[in-house]
This record gives structure tokens, sequence and C-alpha cells, in this order.
């Protein structure tokens, strides 16, 4: 795809470039391709001009006109998000600008973690507190959660690992997802990023962060960005330290109002928990889809530590343990037996 694209990208390139930018000179600019990640969009770096980028966004998988909207109204809520230069909407052609290429996941350790997820947190707070954009945002409904956590018995469980579930293992999922879902339809309702976390947050060295990848936001539980940042499916920090740093902003958004003041420490962590439970229930699936339909293998790697953060929250809570039992029980033991799997007990790099 992207040797079919390049050629095109770059004489669009030459038309739209000279008259916004015009000490780039005119001809045909040159493009690196950059390393792709989950989605369909192909990012180029363009020869001699560091401060932007060209998109290849293919128009029958990607919707491009919400993308700039939401750039757009990101910017205005004075959030770092990408400015878009120029569109072609119809080829899915994009130049937008490079905010950087220090994504916070290489630059977080010890000790620079505090100041970087400070920053990440007085952005998200901010994120929250936007009023909903014009072109509305569609609801993070209840069907909606539930075809999310779906992936999980279809692409984890018995396409990556081989098992066909029996009817009393499908009504067993299908209660918990059910409670899932209900938990997070419970909570206050926000503006939500989707993959709020650490390939996602760009290291500015002054300011606040830059956020990309927001295509696929919707309007929904305000605790959702809250777990992808601090409970990241690529870095892992201890159990208590990420109790304090969820605590403490759920102080912060219930002074700004984003949560009601009557909301106990007890009541914020059990939805921040069983959110965590249902993104890493419904990402179990999403990395087992990536690896074996669109051969993105690398993302196996990955499936440990989301395992341990599924294992981790579903051990705290009792009403799971029939889950928590056949989870453990019927579901590890194949793990196991799989070429990616590491133990999941000490799955999760934690920066140094």
């Amino acid at each position: 795809m992207q040797a079919d694209v390049v050629k095109p990208l770059s004489e669009w390139l030459s038309t739209v470039l000279p008259p916004l930018f015009p000490e780039m000179g005119d001809g045909i600019p040159q493009l690196q391709a950059m390393t792709g990640d989950a989605g369909a969009r192909r990012y180029f770096r363009i020869e001699g001009d560091p401060g932007r980028l060209a998109v290849y966004a293919p128009p029958e998988s990607e919707d491009s006109k919400t993308f700039v909207a939401l750039a757009e109204f990101l910017l205005g809520q004075g959030i770092n998000a990408p400015r878009i230069h120029a569109v072609d909407y119809g080829r899915g052609f994009l130049l937008i600008e490079n905010l950087g290429d220090r994504l916070y996941l290489g630059d977080l350790n010890e000790g620079s973690v505090e100041a970087l997820y400070g920053e990440a947190l007085m952005t998200l707070l901010r994120l929250q507190q936007s009023p909903a954009p014009e072109s509305r945002l569609p609801p993070y409904s209840r069907e909606k959660l539930l075809q999310e956590m779906d992936l999980f018995p279809e692409w984890f469980i018995t396409r990556l690992l081989g098992y066909e579930l029996n009817a009393s293992e499908r009504l067993l999922i299908k209660q918990t997802f059910d409670t899932l879902a209900g938990s997070a339809l419970e909570q206050p309702e926000c503006f939500v990023h989707r993959d709020y976390h650490s390939r996602n947050l760009v290291h500015r060295q002054f300011g606040p962060p830059g956020v990309i990848d927001f295509q696929d936001a919707v309007w929904g539980p305000f605790t959702y960005d809250l777990v992808s940042l601090l409970r990241d499916c690529y870095v892992r920090w201890p159990q208590e330290r990420v109790k304090r740093w969820a605590l403490a902003y759920a102080t912060m958004a219930q002074e700004v109002g984003i949560a009601p003041p009557e909301i106990s420490a007890e009541q914020f962590m059990r939805w921040f928990d069983l959110m965590g439970l249902q993104r890493h229930i419904k990402v179990l699936g999403i990395f087992s889809r990536l690896a074996l339909r669109d051969d993105k293998r690398r993302y196996l790697e990955d499936l440990p530590l989301v395992m341990r953060y599924v294992v981790e929250v579903l051990e705290e809570y009792p009403q799971f343990g029939r889950f928590t039992d056949w989870f453990k029980e019927q579901l590890l033991p194949m793990a196991r037996e799989q070429s990616w799997y590491t133990d999941f007990r000490s799955a999760g790099y934690t920066p140094r």
C-alpha cells in the first residue's frame, strides 16, 4: 500500500506546500515512512521539513473529516493537538503539524514519571472540562462497551488460544460483561480520547504534552482515559502508586465539577478498577486481532501485562469470583503453552 501511495502523496504535497510554506521551494518532496501503529493511517516524514508530516488515511476505512474537526476542537480547548495545514478528503491525504518524536513511553523513568504524568493529568483535566463538540461525539453506549468486550471471546479465546466456549462459559462471560458495562454507565460523562497513553502523548520539552491519535473519541465515562494512562498496556507502575495518582486526580475532578463531590474514594476506585477491567478485557481481543488478522505480531508480547492487570483487578472484587477462577484455571494454562507467553505475574516493564 505504501509504495502505491507515496508517489501521488508526494505530488499532492508539491502543490500544497509552496503556497503555505514558500521556504520549502518547488519540486516534489521526498517522503520517509514512519513506523506503523495499530491503525490504518500511514505517516511520512517530509525531507527538509521537520515541522510537518504527510499522512495517508485510507478513505474507505478512516474518517478524516472527524479527525480534522476534533483536532480543531482540541486546539480551541488549549490542548496540544496537531494543526491541520491541508487536506484532500477524497484521496485521504493530509499535511499536519509534527508535534515531535519523543513519545512518553521512551522518556518515562523513575526520575521523570511524576513530572510527565503531572503534565498528562493536567491536560486530561482540561480535556474533560471541554464542552461537547458541535459535531456531537458518539456516546460510549452499553452496546458499544459490550461490542468491544466481545472481541475477547472471539479473538483471544477462540482464535488465539483455540478454545471453544460452552454454553455455561458464554453465560458467565455475558454476566461479567453486563456488570462492567453497568459500572461504566454509572459514571459522570465527558470527552473520552479512548487511547490516552504513553504511545499517544508526545513529550515536549516545555509545557504540556502533545496529544495524538484522538480520532476515535467518544462521550463517556470519566475514568476511562485516566485508567488508560495509569494502567498503560505498555508500561507498568506499582499498584500503590497508581492508586495514589488516581485518587489525587479524583480530588481535582471533584474540585472542577467533573465528578460529584459526594463520591467516596472507595466508589471512585471501584469505577476506576472496573473501567480498567473493561478496557483490558477488550485489549486482549484487540491485540490478538492485530496479530492474527493484521499480522502485527509484536502486540502478542504485550498480552502478559494486560493479563496481569485483568487478574489483579479480578482478585480485588469477590463478586467476580467465578469468572476469576475460570480465567485462572481454564485460560491461563492455555496461554502458558503459547510461544509469546511470559509469566504474567511479573509482566510489565517499569522504567528505572
